[in-house]
């Protein structure tokens, strides 16, 4: 049976009928990968933010965060949603990691909360967002569920928005000492850090577009943002090096598009040229010490002014290892009306590829051609694929979740990692995006990434059939 014949039987049996995973395994085709095909020593997990599942955003002490207070401004968010709520881990932790161990799942990401810990973003400690943490941590070790934490997830303390936030280069002390406060506070059990969730991400859509959280909009609100970021990341790096200097690993993560010229041309090759240097090449390059790329993006020569004598011999870090976050590939043309960029993004409906429920193309070939590009910097060690995975439109169907197109999807980019390992690179890990449906930034309730189905409503759970496949893949 291949396996666009066991995707089409599911389908068929989908209306109330669940084949039971041991049958299903032995109906998979034999070149179906297997989790040993990465060897033992690969790192398998799902992903999560702080932000997008806790919820309790004002509980037990805990301040205002710069996307709680986005979320409450009128017409930022799709339908007025909020994650005051999302998916309730605040309070279900227990459950959901008791979940994971179910659904054998080794390793959980997950960021701490800025203002959970520090309400007014420096001095007071909250000991009970502390305890909070402790306490989850706790509860992954008990399950056998290895913590990895991301330090910064986009939630920065309203409290220090309110100063500049990313923009006030104050923040590099203000980082400095919150990553001191969690290496102190968790650094005991917790062996697998990153400093950074997606900086170009957070700077571009908050400081820059304005569609995300502080909602600043301009290139005097984005470069000074990327710069202290920037600095931030050798900072941060130092700080948990100083702090936990014989047992953390430590790595950063980077969202990553594979970027191509449509039909190329050698004027989109141009624009594609700027696009790589801006979304892929920004952060990475600093931080081994390579300095800005400003020769394949001349714009970012305005990084100049916010640069200070000894600020280049403090931007690198020698990382540990490198998260790769990859979802869609770039295809990019000319338009020279574009400002600083000179290009546009082709329309994926003009590509021949299906699309997620976000629009974005699926095309697993560009997780591979990421790999590579980031593999070939000397600096980079290790990589690890921090996240990845897709939102569908989950239809409820007697009480059961069939979403056969996110377990191809899974299944398909994880041959696209294999495939790289195999050529020897040095690829040591896989985090599927994301354990649970949580609150989509912007896009609010309505896009859905998890591998267990969230019921927003009354906060049921229920593992959709592609967590069934990830549990049944990951015993063997």
């Amino acid at each position: 049976m291949t396996r666009e014949e066991w995707l089409r039987l599911s389908a068929i049996l989908g209306a109330g009928t669940m084949l039971p995973m041991g049958l299903l395994a032995e109906m998979l085709p034999d070149n179906e990968i297997r989790a040993s095909d990465f060897g033992k020593n690969f790192i398998w997990g799902t992903a999560t933010a702080a932000y997008q599942i806790e919820g309790g955003w004002n509980a037990d002490g805990k301040g205002e965060s710069i996307w709680d207070h986005f979320a409450h401004t009128p017409g930022k968010i799709h339908k007025h949603q909020t994650a005051d709520v999302a998916a309730d881990f605040y309070h279900k932790y227990e459950s959901d990691i008791a979940l994971m161990k179910q659904m054998n799942i080794p390793a959980s990401r997950f960021s701490i909360g800025w203002s959970r810990i520090l309400p007014n973003g420096t001095g007071q400690v909250n000991q009970k967002g502390i305890d909070y943490y402790n306490r989850v941590i706790d509860t992954c070790l008990k399950n056998n569920v290895d913590p990895w934490i991301t330090c910064y997830h986009w939630d920065l303390p309203q409290a220090l928005e309110e100063k500049g936030g990313w923009k006030n280069r104050a923040v590099i002390g203000w980082f400095e000492e919150y990553v001191a406060i969690c290496a102190k506070s968790f650094g005991d059990r917790v062996k697998n850090w990153m400093v950074f969730n997606e900086p170009m991400a957070f700077t571009g859509l908050g400081y820059m577009l304005g569609s995300n959280a502080p909602g600043k909009f301009g290139f005097g609100n984005f470069f000074p943002a990327v710069h202290n970021a920037t600095m931030c990341h050798g900072v941060g790096g130092r700080t948990l090096r100083h702090l936990l200097p014989k047992t953390a690993q430590i790595g950063t993560t980077f969202s990553v598009s594979h970027t191509e010229a449509w039909k190329n041309l050698p004027k989109n090759d141009k624009a594609r040229r700027y696009s790589d240097a801006l979304f892929n090449r920004l952060f990475i390059e600093p931080i081994l010490g390579m300095g800005y790329p400003v020769k394949d993006l001349p714009a970012l020569r305005r990084l100049d002014d916010y640069i200070l004598q000894g600020d280049e011999a403090l931007m690198p870090f020698d990382f540990d290892f490198i998260g790769l976050q990859n979802y869609f590939r770039a295809v990019v043309k000319s338009m020279p009306i574009i400002p600083m960029l000179h290009g546009i993004n082709v329309s994926p409906k003009k590509l021949g590829n299906p699309t997620t429920d976000m629009g974005w193309e699926i095309y697993p070939e560009g997780m591979y051609d990421i790999i590579k590009q980031f593999a070939a910097y000397p600096g980079v060690k290790n990589i690890i694929i921090t996240e990845n995975g897709a939102a569908f439109p989950d239809k409820l169907e007697n009480g059961q979740i069939h979403d056969a197109a996110r377990t191809k999807y899974i299944q398909d980019y994880l041959k696209q990692v294999l495939r790289a390992k195999k050529e020897g690179i040095n690829v040591s890990g896989y985090f599927v995006w994301s354990f649970i449906d949580n609150f989509e930034w912007d896009s609010g309730y309505k896009p859905r990434f998890g591998i267990v189905y969230n019921d927003v409503a009354n906060q049921n759970r229920i593992v959709k059939d592609s967590g069934k496949w990830f549990a049944e893949f990951l015993k063997k």
